[in-house]
């Protein structure tokens, strides 16, 4: 009777999976399941309840009215059971099981990655995924438990926690500020090759110093949808990149980079913690919150 249990509760998170989504292809990928197993679940909650949930097309998965009904019913339950786990702190304090964490692809590599090594040092029993992109995720449909985001503004309707501040800097190699000069003013610029991020700062970019801003307008030799590559193009010698500190700090440091108009500031921005704006956080992500705060509070970018 227990078993049986267990299996109508997993075939109701299945079923609301497949009528979040739509499909069950999808599906049996965001449950990392095969589709065969999401169709056998969907079956047996359907032969349990002696109804059909699910209208099926060559194109579309669709809720019948009973499927409307049956949802309903199954959202709550699946929430209490969630709030339980994860109000639960183990008795032994070890944290186990699996937390996604998303965030963009140069904060990972540069920041992230590095912090959370040290982190599963300490609760070798506790997996994580990293998922790396440098686009907006959902995090309910991608089943994120955390993303950290490079923004002033991050999602109203997600609970955001600020871990650091986040400065960017223009840089460029040696070989090309001798080669093509260094700016001495922000109008300079217009006269160089720039290098800069499609979705930031794409047509122009906003300098300050002393309360005086000055805003030139730029055309991007190259462009580039994340930071990492604008990075290697400017330790290349492709021009004036304008790049997040936490990134090229190393390389400033090194010499292999160097600060261009380092008087004047660029807009500022925020690291942030974003998780589902939910009632009850799971322990391990508290837990691991908690380790970010303390780590990124003596950042210097």
């Amino acid at each position: 009777m227990q078993v049986k249990a267990l299996d109508r509760f997993a075939a109701m998170q299945v079923f609301v999976e497949v009528a979040r989504r739509g499909s069950f292809s999808a599906s049996a990928e965001a449950l990392a399941m095969s589709r065969a197993m999401v169709t056998r679940h969907v079956a047996a909650l359907e032969q349990w309840l002696g109804v059909r949930l699910l209208q099926r097309t060559t194109r579309r998965v669709s809720l019948t009215e009973a499927g409307e009904q049956a949802l309903r019913r199954c959202l709550p339950v699946l929430e209490l059971v969630e709030d339980v786990r994860n109000e639960v702190v183990p008795a032994d304090g070890i944290l186990r099981g699996v937390l996604r964490l998303t965030c963009s692809t140069s904060f990972g590599a540069a920041q992230l990655a590095p912090t959370l090594a040290d982190f599963l040092a300490q609760h070798p029993q506790l997996r994580i995924e990293l998922l790396l992109e440098d686009r907006t995720t959902d995090l309910i449909d991608a089943r994120i438990d955390l993303a950290i985001r490079i923004t002033l503004e991050p999602d109203p309707g997600l609970v955001a926690r600020r871990l650091a501040d986040c400065a960017s800097v223009l840089v460029a190699s040696p070989a090309y500020l001798k080669a093509a000069g260094t700016p001495r003013r922000p109008a300079d610029l217009a006269a160089h090759r720039c290098l800069g991020h499609l979705h930031h700062g794409r047509a122009s970019w906003q300098l300050t110093r002393a309360g005086r801003t000055e805003t030139v307008r730029i055309a991007l030799a190259l462009g580039a949808n994340e930071a990492v590559s604008l990075q290697a193009a400017a330790l290349a010698g492709a021009g004036i990149a304008m790049l997040p500190l936490y990134l090229c700090a190393q390389a400033l440091a090194a010499g292999t980079l160097r600060p261009v108009l380092p008087q004047w500031s660029l807009p500022p921005l925020a690291v942030q913690a974003l998780y589902p704006s939910r009632r009850h956080l799971p322990h391990a992500v508290r837990v691991l919150l908690d380790f970010l705060v303390a780590r990124y509070a003596r950042a210097a970018w």
